[in-house]
């Protein structure tokens, strides 16, 4: 049982040959697309949706802050993509590699401080140092402002990775346990299968929520330095 229960998280591999970038780039196929002039219910639910999510994201920024409106828009929706696919019976999901989330969190993260040093040198270098603090005091409070800046990106892979993995280990646990009370006792089964059915609900919501989460920091990260 220990060695299946990290199975699902081992990157897959076809002819001996890593699949994990046919897998990330999977979820952009699923997305509806419509090359009618009169669009349909689906994709007319879809630019509604996304016209409600930009609208809350961009409000608060100003002209820079909105050129990031289309990497913002991809990035929840490849996220949610993914988490929703990698709830299916065998198969993978790439954000549960640490790996995987570091490659986008760190780049976005960079992303975010470059543009403030570029634009706004003054304001992100003075979040170095609260205002009013005693001199002997400034070379630890820088310190510790750079630390607490560094580890960022690190915060957003571990949150999103820890959250996803954390969730499908319990669900194969869960189920690995109606599996083996089914043979014996069938009022247990029925009561652990209804919890497994609400623990897939609930992983739904988590897959969602951790993708807005995700995408709502990067986007405070752009707000601090535009």
């Amino acid at each position: 049982m220990n060695e299946n229960l990290f199975t699902s998280f081992s990157a897959p591999t076809i002819l001996g040959q890593p699949a994990t970038i046919p897998i990330i780039m999977f979820p952009t196929l699923l997305i509806p697309t419509s090359k009618h002039l009169i669009s349909n219910q689906l994709t007319t639910v879809q630019q509604n949706l996304i016209k409600l999510i930009l609208k809350q994201m961009m409000a608060p920024h100003n002209a820079k802050g909105q050129s990031w409106s289309l990497m913002l828009m991809s990035l929840i929706t490849f996220i949610t993509m993914t988490n929703l696919l990698g709830l299916l019976p065998h198969s993978f999901t790439p954000t549960t590699q640490l790996s995987m989330n570091l490659a986008m969190a760190i780049p976005l993260w960079a992303g975010t401080i470059i543009t403030g040093l570029r634009f706004k040198t003054k304001n992100s270098l003075a979040h170095m140092l609260p205002q009013g603090t005693p001199t002997p005091l400034i070379p630890m409070l820088v310190m510790i402002e750079t630390i607490s800046l560094l580890i960022q990106p690190m915060a957003l892979a571990v949150r999103l990775t820890a959250n996803i993995t954390a969730g499908h280990l319990l669900m194969h646990l869960i189920g690995n346990t109606m599996l083996t009370l089914s043979t014996t006792n069938l009022s247990t089964t029925l009561l652990t299968s209804v919890l497994l059915m609400l623990l897939t609900i609930l992983e739904i919501a988590v897959a969602l929520i951790q993708a807005y989460v995700f995408t709502l920091l990067v986007n405070l990260y752009l707000h601090n330095n535009t």
